[in-house]
Parts: C-alpha cells; sequence; structure tokens
C-alpha cells in the first residue's frame, strides 16, 4: 500500500511538527507500506521521507521541475518523478497512492486536501482521505467547515468524506479501512 502525505515545506514550523511527520514515516514502514509525497527534502516533508527510509520503506517523490531545480529534491528518494508543473504533481501523487493523508501545513497542503476531498466525495476515486491533526492547527478550519455544513453550502456527506485524526495511529488505520 502507498500512502501519500501532504504536509509543510516550511523550515521555520515547531520541531513538535517535524516529529509528527516522522512519527507518520515510520508508521508507514511500520506496516510494510511505501511513502508517496511531494519530494521535497526539508521540513515536514523531508521529516515524513526520513522516518520511512529510516524504517525501510520506499520512498517516492513527486516535484515539479522548477522545485527540483532549486534544490528542494530529496536526492535519497526510492524513485523521483518529476512534473512540469503543481497540476501534473497533483495528479501523479493521487496516480501512485492507495490513500492520503493531510498533517498541518500551509495553503499548498490545503489546496492538495481540498482536491482529493472533492474528488472523494464526487466519486473520482474511493480512496481514503485522513486529516491528521493532533495539535489543533486546523481546529479554526474544521469550524469552518461546520459553520458551511449549518448554513448549507457542504452538502450532505461532504464532511463524512475525510477522517479527522487526533493520533499516528488512528490515522493509519483510517488509510486501511476502506
Amino acid at each position: 500500500m502507498r500512502i501519500s502525505v501532504y504536509c509543510s515545506s516550511s523550515p521555520d514550523v515547531d520541531q513538535k511538527f517535524l516529529d509528527l511527520a516522522y512519527q507518520v514515516g515510520q508508521g508507514i514502514a511500520a506496516r510494510g507500506w511505501e511513502l508517496v509525497w511531494g519530494g521535497g527534502k526539508i521540513s515536514m516533508m523531508g521529516a515524513v521521507a526520513r522516518g520511512a527510509r529510516d524504517g525501510g520503506a520506499k520512498t517516492f517523490g513527486v516535484i515539479p521541475e522548477s522545485l527540483l531545480s532549486m534544490e528542494f529534491g530529496d536526492d535519497q528518494a526510492s524513485e523521483m518523478f518529476v512534473t512540469a508543473d503543481m497540476r501534473s504533481r497533483k495528479a501523479k501523487l493521487e496516480e501512485l497512492s492507495d490513500a492520503f493523508i493531510a498533517l498541518p501545513g500551509s495553503i499548498g497542503t490545503l489546496e492538495e486536501l481540498f482536491e482529493i476531498w472533492v474528488g472523494r466525495y464526487l466519486n473520482f476515486h474511493s480512496k481514503p482521505v485522513v486529516v491528521l491533526d493532533p495539535y489543533g492547527a486546523f481546529t479554526p478550519l474544521k469550524g469552518a467547515l461546520e459553520h458551511l455544513t449549518d448554513l448549507k453550502f457542504m452538502k450532505p456527506g461532504q464532511a463524512e468524506q475525510a477522517y479527522w485524526c487526533s493520533d499516528v495511529e488512528s490515522a493509519l488505520l483510517a488509510c486501511a479501512h476502506e
């Protein structure tokens, strides 16, 4: 099974988020699974890949050429797929993956999460979508989504298409759920 992890590439995040990403990578490896990620070697992206590799997992990076040339690419990846742009990157991540975990991150992480979540809701795929948020980084987002549901902007069943988890074990179990 291949798990795609969306997460931050910001070099300024708190150590607890780097540790979380590393633990996710370790958990993926412990199950004999493989990691698919954005191909970066910095911040949480680098930590999740190191965690997976330290546990013996194969790692499959998917990175746009412009980011690779800026030396953000992880040269330790088992295989690196280089794409023309971010849109083709997201398509390749989806193609290679059996489930998706979103860790705390910024607008890029959110964009990836929402696109894969909408795809699941519209039945373009049936792969599990998991939000792993043990530190409450996405609590305001979850509240906003609940508010949109209350206002009837979100359709019945949309919110339930993503699993919200607060620990690594629950997130990995949710990946294997379907």
